[in-house]
């Protein structure tokens, strides 16, 4: 039987995976060692040997080979020698269905392990895949009109010990809520909280009962053996979920590619907040860059528009996103930030343009597909924190 290992640790230099530094080894009898960088999971490793394939990660895991996950063991406290310990087994990527409260998961594309607390059913307007109804006149954006269609995510849990690794490369190990106290503009975070696509998990499973490190993992989850996947939700999970709801729902995706640099926009609404007689609407929004082709390119800029329904047209413009100009590669093809705005309206618009720079030191524009802010019909104040 083939055995396939992930290893999670440096390659001749080569930083792959984004954050996990990740390998895949097979040896069968009919084929050699492959060694290969897994930027985009197993797919490019599918591919190369079944180049025709139109559902390569899907059809891969599904094949009945045993996958064996295992971790670097770092620190003065390893064993002699060992550098390597085993974490779990990969099961079969769903094809159809969701993943159940408690599912363990290696994240496809920014590589950390986590652990599914509650799906959520959000829109996703993919303006790829959906023609425009009519032409658009030159310099005109977001005049296409795109069918939302119906998609799975997840609110999960990351492993604090994965955080560090991803830090340089995301900003996915926290989501912030607006504090509930006189200051309109702070904000508070939870850390170790994200939002994941049905297709970014790789399930596995673990013989461990605490095979996840993070403070909410023993107040959300129990371990049941008897249950499968043998994780489930304790009544503080369910109260928490019932009880900010509003502030943690995802709703709507935007997805748009241009030369082969796709945008995926999620907002999210976050409250309001009362400043100087008047009312101050606040969202934050989330935003993954992914190169889908070869060529090595940078983000050099931004450029946004923001409309509000008061009537008012903002323009911003800067260097890179949150301070940063993330270089896109084979090897690490993605980066995701999340960022703020505020309107003096319920309600508006969002679009824009990333200028990304080529190795020749040309430049091109990328765009962020439109997206709606919108407040919450029964706008409650937002939670002082989480409490159980």
């Amino acid at each position: 039987m083939c055995s396939v290992c992930v290893y999670c640790c440096e390659v001749e230099g080569r930083v792959l995976f984004n954050r996990v530094k990740v390998v895949i080894e097979i040896t069968t009898e009919r084929c050699s060692r492959i060694v290969s960088p897994v930027g985009l999971n197993v797919n490019l490793l599918y591919r190369r040997e079944n180049p025709e394939a139109s559902s390569p990660r899907g059809d891969f895991l599904l094949s009945g080979v045993q996958y064996v996950m295992v971790l670097p063991v770092f620190g003065r406290n390893r064993p002699e020698g060992k550098i390597l310990e085993t974490v779990g087994v990969f099961e079969a990527v769903k094809q159809h269905g969701k993943y159940e409260t408690g599912q363990l998961f290696l994240h496809s594309v920014f590589g950390y392990r986590g652990i599914v607390l509650f799906p959520w059913h959000a829109r996703l307007y993919d303006r790829d895949i959906t023609p425009p109804i009519k032409p658009e006149p030159p310099g005109a954006h977001g005049s296409k009109e795109v069918k939302g269609k119906t998609h799975t995510y997840y609110q999960v849990l990351i492993d604090t010990r994965d955080c560090p690794h991803i830090s340089q490369r995301s900003q996915t190990e926290a989501v912030t809520f607006l504090a509930n106290h006189d200051d309109s503009r702070a904000l508070y975070a939870i850390p170790g909280l994200d939002y994941v696509s049905h297709e970014d998990i790789l399930p596995y499973n673990s013989a461990e009962q605490v095979p996840i490190q993070h403070e909410l993992f023993e107040r959300f989850l129990m371990y049941n053996p008897a249950k499968s996947p043998p994780f489930t939700a304790r009544d503080t999970l369910k109260a928490w979920q019932e009880k900010n709801h509003p502030w943690l729902e995802l709703s709507d995706v935007h997805r748009e590619t241009t030369e082969n640099i796709r945008v995926t926009v999620i907002p999210f609404y976050m409250g309001m907040r009362e400043a100087q007689n008047s009312h101050v609407y606040w969202w934050r929004y989330c935003i993954r860059l992914e190169n889908m082709g070869n060529e090595v390119v940078q983000l050099r800029e931004r450029h946004w528009r923001i409309f509000s329904l008061s009537g008012t047209l903002e323009t911003v413009r800067g260097r890179g996103v949150v301070g940063r100009e993330p270089v896109l590669s084979k090897e690490q093809p993605a980066f995701q930030y999340s960022s703020h705005v505020s309107l003096q309206a319920p309600s508006g618009h969002m679009w824009g343009t990333f200028r990304i720079e080529r190795t020749d030191g040309s430049h091109f524009d990328v765009r962020i597909p439109p997206f709606s802010l919108e407040s919450n019909k029964d706008d409650k104040a937002p939670p002082a924190g989480y409490t159980f």
